[in-house]
Formats: structure tokens, C-alpha cells, sequence
């Protein structure tokens, strides 16, 4: 098997399932992109089996500390042990993260599933150029109706992937419901954003919506409503709901009118709505799609946060609540954390931690590889006479 030989002190020797171009001593065999290749030591000791593709940066994935093939038998395994974790996590596999890249041991391939519908996503070159098992092995697994390839995401272009969305089995279900939190989602799978919900955020809807009782809540960046719809059916006294897209508010509608709730729904830039807003608002929400997909901007993203940050507390009188999110890995929860403390301060309002959130648990975190753990949160209370 080619594979490469790995320099001193890369990060896959503390843990860390990728190489960089820059931590290759040499490559031997002559790997040909999307091969399955070994991994080796500057000492000729195996590292286990990668993914490799020259054209990324990250030259190469590591999936098994073995040698391992990609073949039918390894995709029929690996999704089934991550369907089995779900399950014995207490996740509703019927509406869920079925397999998140790495963290299952399948760099680059997730799957989402929605009833009797799948969406799969092939981010690494490896998994596109394996998608027929991967589609036979979902169809062993799960017998689904449809199966959309949603390949749509910028990360494509690092690894010269042509973005495309297309059906790989069945037919387009065109819009659909699905229940999520005691609430109806209408969804399509084709024409939507992401793969359908944001299933990473179900639990943090809940934990915020049971702060919302007779709370005048506002709501930026809604998408389709996640948030909002949550704390208006908690008995929120009333909800406004803010998003730039004209879409993503026409959805938040429907979903409140198919749930019988009652929110306002306001196409504006966040930003702009933010600096010329009231303060009458007593829970004040802010889930930004991510500012920054990589290190050369984050800077200026953590300015945009803590702008809308600031802006946000100073609406808010005491015992106002803020709830704020950040989706890029980038940004560490650290940094994050002190980012909603500078603006505090600014502000002259001290916080008090009410709830720490993160991505929910069909979403998994491997500790040694801290770009699976995208999402997180920090809803914070205004204290009084402070």
C-alpha cells in the first residue's frame, strides 16, 4: 500500500487524525488522490490507514489505527456502530445526525437523516469517489425512501470536489413536515438551507425556550424559525423573530402558522436592526451563521460578534437574558467567553451564567481533535444593581 512517512512532532502523534502538507517527510508507492494510503513513522512504524488527496491542504485523514480498506463491509460496520451510539445516547435516529465525519471514523462523509429521507454529504475526495457504497450500505441500513447528495458547501473547493445537489436514490420528496421539539418543520431537502434543520441546534432550543415564559423575546438571525417558535410555544409573551433572508423568514412563518403560534417575523440586516431597536425586549437571542471559515478573518468576525454583542446588551434592563451562539471551530469557546465579557463591560453590565450549550449529541466531539467541536453557547442573565 503507498502511503507517507510523517515528520517529527505533527500533530498525529498527540492525537490528531490529520496531516498537513508541511508534516510530510516523504511519500512512498506513489499515492494517487482519494487512495486509501499507510501511514508511517520516521522509524518505518505504521500510524494506521488515511484518506490522501495532495490537492487539500490536509494531505491526508486518518480513519483506522490498522490497516483498513474502504470497501463495503468497513462502510456497512462503521455506519451501523454510529447509528448504535445515537440510540444508546437516547437520540431519535428518525431525526438526526446519523454519521458526523470524523468523530465516526468517516472523514468527510455525514449523513442526516429525516424520516424516510436521507441527506449525505461527501466533503473529502475519497468519500465522493465512494458514494455508490456508501448509498448501498445506507439502504442495507436504513431502507430509506430517498437519498439527496447535498454537495453544496464551500469546504468542496479544497479538496477539488464539483459542488452539486442531486438525487442518488428515489425521487425528490419536494417540501415536507417533520416534528422536532413538539413542533412542525416544514422542510425541503433540495431547495433548502443546509441539509434541512439546524439538528445541531434541537437541544438548545429547548434549553432557551424554557427560559421564556412571559418573556418579550427577540430573535435574530431565526432561519426558519428554530428559537422563536420554541419560546413562543414556552409561553413567551410575545416573540419577534429578525433575518436578512427573505426565504428564510417566509419559512418562519409557515412553520408558525402549521404550529398554530403567533411571532413576528421581520426581514432586516440584524446588525442595523440592532443599533436602532427599543430596549423592550427581556430575552434577546443572537444564532449568526458562522462570521469567519477560517484564521486569517477571525478577528474581524469576533468584531461582528461583539458588536451585535453590545448592541444586544444594551437593550436589555436587569434580569434581561442573553443567549448567544457561535458555529465557526475557529473561534474557540474560550475566546468566544470572553468576547460576551469584553462587551459587558463596555456595556457596564455584569452577566451571570445561566446555561453552557453546545451542539447536540448526534453531533459527537472527539477530544483530540478540537475542529469537531463547532458549536457553542452562553446564555447569561443581566444582574441587578450592578
Amino acid at each position: 500500500m503507498p502511503g507517507l512517512i510523517i515528520a517529527p512532532r505533527a500533530r498525529i502523534f498527540h492525537g490528531h487524525e490529520w496531516v498537513y502538507a508541511t508534516e510530510v517527510k516523504k511519500s512512498f508507492g506513489d499515492p494517487q488522490p482519494g487512495d486509501v494510503i499507510t501511514l508511517k513513522d520516521f522509524q518505518d512504524r505504521s500510524l494506521g490507514s488515511a484518506i490522501y488527496n495532495p490537492a487539500s491542504q490536509i494531505v491526508a485523514r486518518r480513519f483506522s489505527r490498522r490497516r483498513q480498506d474502504l470497501d463495503a463491509e468497513f462502510f456497512l460496520r462503521r455506519i451501523q456502530q454510529a447509528i448504535e451510539l445515537r440510540q444508546r445516547l437516547g437520540i431519535d435516529v428518525t431525526l438526526a445526525r446519523l454519521v458526523w465525519s470524523e468523530s465516526d471514523g468517516m472523514p468527510g462523509l455525514i449523513v442526516d437523516r429525516y424520516g424516510p429521507h436521507l441527506v449525505v454529504q461527501t466533503l473529502t475526495l475519497a468519500m465522493r469517489q465512494r458514494l455508490d457504497l456508501i448509498v448501498a450500505a445506507l439502504k442495507e441500513l436504513v431502507s430509506p425512501e430517498t437519498i439527496i447528495l447535498r454537495n453544496d458547501s464551500p469546504v468542496l473547493k479544497a479538496e477539488g470536489i464539483e459542488q452539486e445537489i442531486t438525487m442518488v436514490h428515489g425521487s425528490n420528496p419536494g417540501a415536507f413536515q417533520v416534528r422536532a421539539n413538539d413542533l412542525l418543520f416544514e422542510i425541503d431537502l433540495l431547495d433548502g438551507q443546509k441539509t434541512g434543520l439546524y439538528l445541531d441546534q434541537l437541544q438548545s432550543h429547548a434549553e432557551v425556550a424554557a427560559l421564556a415564559k412571559g418573556k418579550r423575546v427577540l430573535d435574530c438571525f431565526t432561519n426558519q424559525g428554530g428559537f422563536a417558535l420554541a419560546c413562543a410555544k414556552a409561553g413567551a409573551a410575545k416573540v419577534t423573530a429578525v433575518d436578512i433572508s427573505e426565504t428564510a423568514c417566509a419559512a418562519a412563518r409557515r412553520n408558525a402558522e402549521l404550529n398554530g403560534l403567533e411571532i413576528e417575523v421581520i426581514v432586516h440586516n440584524v446588525f442595523d436592526f440592532l443599533k436602532h431597536a427599543k430596549p423592550e425586549y427581556d430575552l434577546i437571542i443572537l444564532d449568526p451563521p458562522s462570521f469567519t471559515r477560517n484564521k486569517k478573518t477571525l478577528m474581524d468576525a469576533m468584531r461582528g460578534y461583539k458588536e451585535i454583542h453590545l448592541r444586544s446588551l444594551k437593550l436589555l434592563e436587569k434580569g434581561g437574558i442573553i443567549s448567544s451562539f457561535c458555529c465557526s471551530h475557529h473561534a474557540s469557546r474560550d475566546l468566544f467567553h470572553a468576547n460576551l465579557v469584553d462587551a459587558s463591560v463596555d456595556a457596564k453590565k455584569s452577566l451571570r451564567l445561566l446555561a453552557n450549550h453546545g451542539q447536540r449529541l448526534d453531533h459527537p466531539v472527539l477530544l483530540a481533535i478540537p475542529e469537531t467541536e463547532y458549536l457553542k453557547g452562553f446564555t447569561a442573565e443581566v444582574m441587578a444593581g450592578r
